[in-house]
C-alpha cells in the first residue's frame, strides 16, 4: 500500500471572530525534522499568541504522534489539530497553527472548532504525494519502436526521465515496482524477446506526486 504524504509545504489562514489563525503543514520524515519545522515557524511569527504543533511520523501501525496546546486551555488546540491529521490518511506530516489573539475570547468549544477548522482548511489546499518503491531502468530500442514504446510506458504508468537519440533511442524510465513486471512482460511480447531492460536503481521510498499515476 502506498504511503501518502504532503507533496510540499502549504499555508492558509482563516479568521475566527477577531483572531487570525495561520495554518502550516509540511512533510517530515523524522521527529527531528518535525521539531525543526515547528521551531522555524515559531521564529517567523515570534509575536503570535500561540504556536500549536502536531505531527505524525511514520505510517500505518508504526506512528509517532505528538501535539501541544502551547498555552491554550487543555485539550482545545493540539488535540483537535492532531485528530484532523489522524483522520487525513497522511503520514510523515507536521502541522503548526499560529494564532494571533484578536481580543475576543472564543471559549473552549470555539477554540476546538477554530483550531480544527484551520487544520482542515490547510489540508484542503495541500497537494499530496505517495512514497513508493520504484525501479529506474534503461532500455535501448530502434527508432521505429519509439512512439509505440512511449505508449507502452504510459500504459504501465512509467515516468520517462531521459531520451537519448544516438544509434538507437536509449530511454531512462522510472516505474513503481508493482507495475514493472507487467511492463517487462509486454515489452518482451512487443519485441519478440529481443529487447533487454536493465534495472539501474531500486529506491524503496521514491516521492511521487499523486498527479503522477501510481495506483
Amino acid at each position: 500500500m502506498d504511503v501518502i504524504i504532503p507533496a510540499e509545504e502549504t499555508r492558509v489562514d482563516i479568521k475566527v471572530l477577531n483572531s487570525r489563525f495561520y495554518a502550516f503543514v509540511a512533510p517530515a520524515f523524522s521527529v527531528e525534522e518535525a521539531k525543526a519545522f515547528i521551531i522555524r515557524v515559531k521564529g517567523e511569527f515570534p509575536d503570535a499568541s500561540h504556536h500549536v504543533p502536531a505531527y505524525l511520523i511514520g505510517h500505518g501501525a508504526s506512528v509517532t504522534a505528538h501535539c501541544s496546546d502551547d498555552g491554550e486551555p487543555s485539550g482545545t488546540a493540539g488535540r483537535p489539530v492532531l485528530t484532523v491529521l489522524q483522520g487525513s490518511g497522511l503520514g510523515d506530516v507536521v502541522m503548526v497553527i499560529v494564532r494571533y489573539f484578536g481580543g475576543t475570547k472564543l471559549g473552549t468549544g470555539g477554540l476546538v472548532r477554530a483550531y480544527g477548522d484551520a487544520a482542515k482548511a490547510v489540508l484542503e489546499a495541500l497537494p499530496r504525494a505517495a512514497k513508493v518503491p520504484t525501479h529506474t531502468v534503461m532500455l535501448a530500442i530502434p527508432y521505429a519502436w519509439f512512439e509505440q514504446m512511449r505508449l507502452i510506458v504510459a500504459k504501465h504508468k512509467g515516468h520517462m526521465l531521459d531520451e537519448d537519440f544516438g544509434a538507437d533511442v536509449t530511454l531512462t524510465i522510472q516505474f513503481a515496482v508493482k507495475h514493472f513486471s507487467e511492463f517487462e512482460k509486454e515489452l518482451q511480447e512487443f519485441s519478440n524477446g529481443s529487447a533487454e531492460v536493465e534495472i539501474l536503481e531500486t529506491n524503496e521510498s521514491t516521492i511521487l506526486p499523486l498527479s503522477v499515476e501510481v495506483s
